[in-house]
């Protein structure tokens, strides 16, 4: 696929998540999971995160507090790693994650902090390598 919005995507998407994720993702994709693939690159990165008026490192603010109250683990822990990318430092994803507990629930809060310390370890296991 190949269109202004999903480059634009594409690059985004690379710039937050680093080219090794988005890479896998992409070439893993079969004809069951393409679509969806293209869908995110597109629409998610191409028209949301590339329109003006929030910075990247607002998005991924943004991003952490939402994820973390729908409980999705996997996806937090690979955008607490784009947060980093960001600009975000960890004690402004404590702070987020904090506010979440608040307003979402403590166990909401709990499992967000575990993720996020397995995502700072990973994130310097890489810069180290």
């Amino acid at each position: 696929m190949s269109n202004e919005k999903y480059e634009k995507g594409l690059a985004i998407r690379t710039q937050v998540l680093g080219e090794a994720y988005v890479n896998r993702s992409i070439q893993n994709a079969d004809d069951f999971s393409k679509p969806l693939q293209e869908l995110v690159t597109e629409y998610c990165w191409g028209h949301v995160w590339g329109r003006e008026g929030l910075s990247l490192k607002e998005r991924s603010m943004i991003n952490l507090a939402m994820i973390s109250a729908l409980n999705r683990p996997h996806e937090l822990k690979l955008h607490i790693r784009g947060a980093l990318r960001n600009g975000l430092s960890r004690e402004q994803i404590r702070e987020i994650l904090l506010q979440v507990g608040i307003y979402c629930g403590v166990p909401a809060a709990v499992d967000s902090f575990r993720i996020a310390r397995e995502a700072f370890a990973e994130a310097e296991a890489e810069a180290q390598s």
